[in-house]
């Protein structure tokens, strides 16, 4: 079972590091307010995960990634998400252009740990996932569920070690980050990307 559990970490990590909107989004937050709401970014798509989780071993979420009609109303709703986080980058990098660095206490709207949540909650493709993949991971010495409650745990770890340590990272070039022509530039690309994702996002099949 140990050796199981060390393949599943791997591909686990593998799929984990591999940047995707999750990343987008913490970047978008850390770079535009700080790394404690970066951190609060990271643990709302933790969140998200674990919920994702909780229906994965309900049941539940097999049954959206077998509904075409469900997944497509989820799939939309995320998409339209990440294209509004995009577009609110893209206007605040042209409010920004007074060449002064941005005043202290005025993060984006919004909450963090909300933030990072809604837009884990409506990736559907993390239910095709947990539900397609991880039981090809789940050790052979546990239950279903048991295994699959394992993995999920794993999987939310991996993330917020990941996606934490990206965020210190992003802390310790704060000086960097926050040239007000770095700050716009790095609106503008993460506006984009987030756009990017929220296209593929709505035009991507099971």
């Amino acid at each position: 079972m140990l050796l199981q559990l060390l393949a599943a970490v791997g591909v686990l990590a593998v799929l984990t590091i591999v940047p995707g909107p999750d990343m987008a989004v913490v970047t978008k937050r850390a770079v535009a307010s700080s790394w404690q709401d970066g951190l609060r970014t990271a643990g709302g798509i933790t969140l998200g995960l674990l919920v994702w989780g909780v229906l994965t071993v309900a049941g539940l979420a097999a049954v959206l990634a077998a509904s075409a009609t469900a997944y497509t109303v989820v799939k939309l709703a995320g998409a339209v998400y990440l294209v509004f986080l995009g577009v609110q980058a893209l206007l605040h990098s042209r409010r920004d252009r007074s060449g002064a660095p941005a005043p202290a206490g005025a993060p984006p709207a919004g909450n963090p740990w909300r933030t990072g949540l809604v837009s884990n909650l409506f990736n559907p493709k993390i239910a095709v996932f947990y539900t397609g993949l991880l039981p090809t991971l789940a050790p052979s010495g546990l239950s279903p569920r048991s295994g699959m409650a394992l993995l999920v745990l794993m999987h939310a770890a991996l993330t917020f070690g990941w996606l934490g340590g990206y965020v210190m990272l992003l802390a310790r070039a704060r000086a960097f980050f926050e040239r007000p022509a770095v700050r716009r530039a790095m609106d503008r690309v993460t506006g984009v990307v987030l756009i990017g994702f929220g296209v593929k996002v709505a035009t991507s099949q099971h």
